[in-house]
């Protein structure tokens, strides 16, 4: 008989039942001087939102009586039946494991109130996506910083920290593009993590809201993860179709569901039923449609990451090892002279009217300086014309 929430190993409090303590918010950078090029933010561009389908799937909504009634109402905490089964499919699993979510953040930080104890420990990416650390702080400030690799979080770290007697309640990875290393996590890692999960107990959060955003390469799959009881599965339709739905969703282990959504029922309860029924329409009327979206999406970001490429080695050759990526919003490149000083550089460029993220905002810890030497460019939401201009004001600032 499976156990109930309560005899589960590695259930925090929270999810059994108390109340959850406040989250808090990052302050965002401001532009230095009127008409900065941003490469900041991980967003889609302005071009591959679908707007107009949006348009007609919330026109469509509303003359139909029944829908608009059901719309306005609760609905289920798991998330809307048709739904779940359209992301089910998708990842090759049972609907019943599907959570939807107000975004990716509200995902990790129910991952966390769920299986991360108050005080413990939690293996993270370094360079990490800050945003984590903020979800986990809801729980724990303890975390064990495992480099990233070329190909993704070092596994082999990680085993020798635990075969050393290290203890840890989860391990946290972006394996597909990583945010802001660019990498991906190889296929024979993806298991040998998984692995180490079951051997010694912990969770996997596997944040994964870039995978959709593959330009080349090869995909190196999410089964291993989706088969686990050991791995929780975040995604969100923020890259694709918007940040502004906040709809995302959770692929839980069959054990984790019940405490999920109890934990939930303290909370926030459902997302938007509104939401959930455009999205729903989006989706499923055209079963293609998504897949169409996503093609024209990662075609303009092949284009746009290759135009900042070029430039940066046009312009500034030699200045920066640059590796291509193979998809998402991020190029991860290192300064390649150690007598430029990482942070008078940043000031210079966002003097001349450019700015990015310096790579020790990533740092998961700081004492490591392993990302200094590093700076993070978002192409994303930049036409080619504000690449190369952006780049040759980063030339100036060199």
């Amino acid at each position: 008989m499976t156990a109930g929430p309560e005899e589960q190993p590695g259930l925090t409090t929270l999810a059994r039942g108390l109340s959850a303590p406040k989250g808090f918010v990052d302050a965002s950078l401001a532009a230095p001087v009127p008409g900065t090029i941003r490469l900041l933010g991980g967003i889609p561009a302005p071009e591959a939102l679908p707007v107009e389908a949006i348009r007609r799937a919330s026109a469509q909504l509303w003359p139909d009586a029944d829908a608009a009634v059901a719309c306005l109402q609760y609905s289920p905490a798991h998330g809307s039946a048709a739904l779940r089964d359209w992301i089910a499919k998708r990842e090759g699993v049972d609907p019943s494991r599907i959570v939807v979510t107000n975004g990716g953040m509200h995902g990790l930080a129910l991952a966390v109130l769920t299986v991360v104890e108050r005080g413990a420990t939690v293996a993270v990416d370094d360079p990490v996506f800050p945003g984590f650390l903020w979800a986990l702080e809801v729980s724990t400030k303890r975390i064990l910083p495992v480099p990233v690799l070329a190909d993704g979080f070092d596994v082999e770290h990680l085993a020798r920290q635990l075969a050393a007697g290290a203890r840890i309640a989860a391990a946290y990875t972006v394996p597909d593009f990583h945010n802001p290393a660019q990498v991906s996590l190889s296929a024979p890692k993806r298991r040998a993590l998984v692995d180490l999960a079951e051997r010694y107990g912990f969770y996997v959060i596997v944040d994964n809201p870039y995978r959709e955003l593959r330009f080349a390469g090869q995909d190196q799959g999410v089964a291993v993860f989706n088969q686990s009881d050991r791995a929780i599965h975040v995604n969100t339709f923020t890259k694709t179709l918007g940040p502004g739905w906040r709809v995302g969703w959770l692929v839980l282990p069959d054990h984790l569901v019940d405490p999920v959504i109890r934990l939930r029922n303290r909370l926030d309860v459902h997302t938007s039923s509104v939401t959930q029924a455009i999205v729903e329409r989006l989706l499923t009327d055209d079963a293609q449609w998504f897949d169409r979206i996503v093609r024209s999406a990662t075609a303009l970001y092949r284009e746009r990451a290759g135009v900042l490429i070029a430039a940066l080695r046009e312009q500034l050759p030699g200045a920066l090892q640059v590796v291509a990526p193979e998809g998402g919003l991020f190029l991860w490149p290192r300064l390649t002279d150690d007598a430029v000083d990482p942070a008078a550089l940043f000031q210079r460029a966002a003097a001349r009217g450019v700015i990015y993220q310096p790579g020790e905002f990533f740092a998961a810890d700081p004492g490591l300086r392993s990302s200094t030497r590093h700076l993070r460019f978002a192409y994303s939401d930049r036409t080619p014309e504000e690449l190369r201009e952006a780049v040759r004001r980063l030339a100036l600032a060199f």
